[in-house]
């Protein structure tokens, strides 16, 4: 499925686009980002895109340009929406791909978002399909969310950083080659579907294993997906602070950390 991909700066279209991520994000009537906001960030300049299919506003993207010396001039994507149904057509690629590209035009090198490592599938595409890296481990930076997916739950999550000039797909990791190499696993998902931490002292590969679904493990096991916040936070959350890097992803949910140290 091919999407028409292209800015948007009118009112009516940008709250068209405000109504989409109210629905993605489960909040009707109370969009993430309204649409006098889209509208400011349109007018300096910023990113603000919508994708057609056949006439009809199906996703969307918006980011604003961020760093203040010594840091770069980057342009932080803040949020992409893609209706139910259109998910699994490659939309959330092109998205992308035309950001980077109208980030070039502008000699603009870097984007910056963030994912929720739980999330993996959000993870495997950010650094496998589009080849960036999660450089960061952020502990509830928004605060407790409250939209519909993620309601009651703190907001920890990776910072991405893509830098454009890389190539634009990475490799996914092989694990048992890594693991006969001396790979670690730090963290995996029990019989029950709880984590189980690992300790891993010394070891050059960490390996983490997140839920197949922590949205619907929210929904169905409140409890155990609170287990799961914690087991990361402590386990990839220190692990990058204490100079280890996240090196790749596996579509299975396997995430692969590496220490820079040796």
């Amino acid at each position: 499925m091919s999407a028409a991909i292209k800015e948007l700066t009118d009112v009516d279209d940008l709250r068209e686009l405000a109504d989409l991520f109210a629905m993605v994000w489960g909040r009707p009537g109370e969009a993430p980002i309204n649409p006098d906001v889209l509208k400011a960030l349109a007018h300096s300049d910023n990113y603000v895109s919508g994708a057609y299919v056949d006439g009809k506003l199906v996703g969307g993207l918006v980011g604003w340009f961020g760093g203040v010396p010594p840091r770069e001039l980057h342009l932080h994507s803040h949020i992409l929406g893609v209706i139910p149904g259109y998910e699994a057509h490659g939309l959330g690629f092109e998205l992308k791909q035309h950001q980077r590209r109208w980030c070039l035009q502008r000699n603009v090198m870097v984007i910056e978002w963030t994912t929720d490592p739980l999330v993996r599938r959000n993870v495997y595409f950010n650094l496998t399909k589009l080849g960036a890296q999660a450089t960061a481990y952020l502990t509830n930076i928004y605060g407790v969310m409250s939209d519909g997916i993620n309601a009651g739950e703190e907001s920890d999550r990776l910072l991405i950083t893509w830098r454009l000039e890389s190539p634009s797909a990475g490799a996914e990791p092989k694990l048992d080659e890594l693991t006969r190499d001396g790979a670690v696993t730090a963290l995996s998902v029990g019989p029950a579907g709880e984590p189980v931490v690992a300790e891993a002292p010394n070891a050059r590969v960490l390996l983490c294993q997140v839920p197949d679904d922590i949205v619907a493990l929210r929904r169905h096991d409140p409890s155990v997906a609170r287990l799961w916040r914690t087991a990361v936070r402590k386990v990839m959350g220190g692990a990058l602070d204490a100079g280890y890097e996240m090196s790749g992803a596996t579509r299975s949910g396997w995430y692969v950390l590496e220490s820079r140290a040796n």
